[in-house]
């Protein structure tokens, strides 16, 4: 898979969202709701790091396992990338731009 499979795919996923939530009267709403949810997935990958570092109830200790890490840290990378659709931010550039700034540093 590469970076424009994921783009792809969020294409996909943006559709997908729409047909089945409807549209939105108007995008501000869209762009609120997707900050939401994508502050959801991060706040549910701080969760798994938790558990990762044994650092929760045993209760979600039981419930930990690599791949739930592995899937959470795809949600907010999804998400984040829906987010920046939504927004109109061309996310290849933009991290292209990122990384010769940083890059720039060393």
């Amino acid at each position: 898979m590469n970076f424009d499979d994921v783009l792809q795919f969020i294409d996909v996923e943006d559709q997908r969202l729409r047909d089945k939530y409807g549209n939105y009267p108007d995008e501000e709403k869209r762009i609120l709701a997707r900050t939401v949810k994508m502050t959801e997935e991060v706040g549910e990958l701080c969760s798994e790091i938790l558990s990762f570092n044994s650092l929760q109830r045993q209760e979600k200790l039981d419930n930990h396992s690599t791949e739930s890490l592995a899937d959470e840290f795809a949600d907010v990378m999804f998400t984040t990338l829906l987010l920046a659709k939504t927004t109109g931010v061309d996310i290849k550039m933009a991290m292209q731009d990122k990384i010769n700034k940083i890059n720039a540093r060393y």
